[in-house]
């Protein structure tokens, strides 16, 4: 039970942090998305960051932070960190192919729920 509290905690504060930076760095619809952008390429250097520093500091610091506070924050820090950690183990190709296809898939996902909810992926 500590455990889920220290992931809701992190994760609600990393939700806000989310939605305050992005809306602090909000776009028009059609432009860039640049405050999302931000959040996901921040949040890869606090994975990157955090993960080091909770090595030597115990699993309860990687639930609150790695699993809840970025995790809420974007879960794109753990999809740059499997990448990443591919990499690192010489895996260069199943990294190509794990960012290729999360990128693919997942716009193709949201296509599919959108046309799915018959509201149009025009819309």
């Amino acid at each position: 039970m500590n455990s889920i509290l220290l992931i809701a905690a992190g994760g609600g504060l990393g939700a806000v942090a989310r939605w305050w930076l992005a809306s602090l760095v909000a776009s028009p619809r059609g432009a860039f998305p640049l405050g999302i952008f931000l959040v996901n390429v921040s949040g890869c250097f606090l994975f990157g960051l955090l993960h080091g520093m909770c090595q030597a500091r115990g699993s309860e610091w990687k639930l609150a932070l790695l699993t809840g506070l970025l995790g809420g924050y974007t879960t794109f820090s753990t999809f740059g960190w499997d990448t990443f950690d591919l990499i690192r183990q010489d895996r260069v190709a199943l990294a190509a192919l794990n960012a290729v296809l999360s990128v693919v898939a997942g716009v193709l996902a949201v296509w599919a729920g959108v046309v799915l909810s018959g509201r149009g992926a025009g819309e």
